[in-house]
């Protein structure tokens, strides 16, 4: 308690307030559509009620010991339940059917409300599913058969431990609570991540450029530039050496450049869109064209790095910039019409309350962004680590995916601003309506050859808006779908031999005759991108020296940029 109220003593304010009288209103539609007849009413508690009753008979046969088939059962896949008891048991069994029972009668009763705009219906799901997966009983003491055991056999140390847990990570957040979920202690940007040998070779105020050194004595003659977000660190692509997929592109004898974003503060609240297209994406093709002697680079984008890679793409193509020679897009959208859970998130009500505050501090805290990613998929981001750190009093595994995901990045005002209101509020890029730099933005007009990527699990780039994206470009397109998520479908190294991917579907604007055509490969998608990219331009030079003679090395890779902490 004493964690959380000191900086609250100091003057702090919480900001929940808004979201909170949001998430009423939202609800508020649901429950007026069906309070306004009472027959809905009646119906409404009829079905709940019938749903109980239904459990309560089960459980009075099973304590007379008569064997029953349950009411609802979980998902198979629903590690909440897995634990024995909680079917050997009468009791806890009925505590999980009665869960189960109202959570399905809560998305039922947001799914059949009528007369709710889309994204108000979008927003009521969204709200159900968190307060559902809040509310499950393995989320508490009494009712977890597990916890439990762990408290009885400890005599409560777990319990004692979990404090200690909780009362570090709200010091850790400054008051509020930020859930660890990996052993912090165990990486370390440099030592243990992100260790490819390479220099940065330059900077300005948003960006380092790092180049890496070559690993073979042949390379290739044009060189890759990778953009990955600036919502998240660069090393998601360079974790582990046996994970990094920068390690293996130098191990195939491809010329690496990766731009390292700044970690923004207030002193950089207006840059926008455009500076990061000038000052990123330009400014390090100038930078690649220095050190490698090529004029012309192959592009690689990630997520809204990728985002803002097919926007320079545009911009390029209207001003008759060819510099770049191919694109690849990982888990990247260009039209938002299909964006997933994230569009809760944004609506102009929601926006404004938003601007407000990064206008007051010149940003929006990572963490702010970060806890909506955690809530896409709570069930496995959020909640699970609050019964193990908390309940069970053990501390998180070591995983350095999660590290990476916990070192969090702010945004600057104007730029996330610019991404929201164009993307995700208005699809303004994708509708040829948007304006960078004084150039309006026509997708149509790019002709490079791409590679596109999505993901058959993504909750943050689902892989038919990534199909939809990549029809707008006019240039001959490669679009595979690999198995898993936004990120371990997108970091899954060959040796693993982990997943699949899907390619050579029917070309055409449906997604699913695409699927349904498309012939599935064991592994990784590593492999056929190589094949792609070697296509493209086979050429070989001589290995590179970093910085080509002609950019004097500032620092060892990864630089300072990514070690600057949120």
């Amino acid at each position: 308690m004493a964690a959380y109220l000191a900086p609250r003593e100091a003057g702090r304010k919480d900001d929940m307030a808004d979201d909170i009288a949001d998430a009423i209103k939202t609800m508020g539609h649901v429950a007026e559509y069906w309070m306004a007849d009472p027959q809905r009413t009646v119906e409404a508690q009829t079905r709940l009620m019938g749903g109980y009753l239904s459990v309560w008979a089960n459980t009075m046969k099973r304590l007379a010991g008569e064997e029953v088939a349950p009411v609802v059962a979980p998902d198979p896949r629903d590690a909440r339940f897995k634990d024995a008891g909680w079917s050997e048991s009468p009791i806890f069994d009925a505590l999980k059917q009665a869960y189960l029972v109202t959570s399905k009668w809560a998305e039922d009763m947001v799914e059949e409300a009528e007369g709710l705009q889309p994204h108000t219906k979008h927003k009521a799901e969204f709200l159900v599913r968190q307060l559902a997966n809040a509310i499950s009983p393995s989320n508490f003491v009494v009712t977890n058969p597990e916890v439990i055991r762990e408290t009885l056999s400890s005599s409560g140390e777990n319990l004692v431990k979990g404090m200690q847990h909780l009362t570090e990570d709200l010091i850790a957040g400054k008051g509020t609570l930020k859930i660890r979920q990996t052993d912090m202690s165990a990486f370390e940007v440099g030592r243990n991540l992100a260790t490819t040998p390479g220099k940065v070779v330059y900077e300005n105020e948003l960006m380092q450029l790092i180049q890496y050194a070559p690993a073979t004595g042949q390379v290739k003659k044009t060189p890759v530039l990778i953009v990955p977000p600036w919502i998240n660190k660069f090393y998601i692509l360079d974790l582990t050496p046996e994970k990094s997929m920068i390690r293996w592109l130098v191990d195939q004898g491809v010329t690496v450049f990766t731009i390292s974003w700044v970690n923004p503060d207030a002193r950089l609240a207006a840059k926008g869109f455009d500076d990061y297209m000038r000052d990123g994406i330009m400014a390090a093709l100038d930078q690649v064209a220095i050190a490698s002697g090529e004029r012309r680079v192959h592009t690689v984008g990630y997520c809204v790095g990728g985002t803002l890679l097919a926007v320079t793409l545009a911009y390029m193509a209207a001003t008759g910039d060819d510099r770049i020679a191919s694109s690849t897009f990982l888990t990247t959208q260009i039209d938002f019409t299909h964006a997933g859970d994230l569009k809760v998130f944004v609506d102009e009500e929601q926006l404004a309350v938003l601007e407000r505050k990064m206008k007051q501090m010149g940003y929006l805290e990572g963490s702010k962004m970060a806890s909506a990613f955690n809530m896409l998929r709570s069930n496995d981001l959020i909640w699970p680590y609050v019964v193990n750190n908390y309940m069970k009093g053990k501390a998180p595994f070591p995983f350095d995916l999660l590290y990476w995901n916990a070192d969090s990045t702010r945004m600057p005002a104007a730029n996330h601003s610019y991404y929201l209101r164009n993307c995700y509020l208005t699809n303004n890029i994708a509708r040829g309506l948007a304006d960078l730099s004084g150039v309006r933005i026509d997708m149509t007009k790019v002709q490079v050859p791409v590679y596109s990527l999505a993901t058959r699990e993504d909750h943050i780039a689902p892989p038919n808006s990534v199909f939809i994206g990549a029809n707008m470009l006019s240039g001959p397109v490669r679009y595979v779908l690999a198995g898993s998520g936004h990120i371990a479908g997108v970091v899954n190294p060959p040796a693993k031999m982990k997943y699949q991917y899907w390619a050579d579907g029917p070309v055409g604007p449906s997604f699913e005759a695409w699927l349904d055509g498309a012939r599935e490969h064991k592994g990784s998608w590593w492999p056929d991108w190589m094949q792609w990219f070697s296509a493209l331009h086979p050429d070989e030079v001589q290995a590179r020296a970093v910085g080509g003679g002609r950019l004097q090395p500032i620092e060892d890779a990864p630089g300072r940029y990514v070690k600057q902490r949120s």
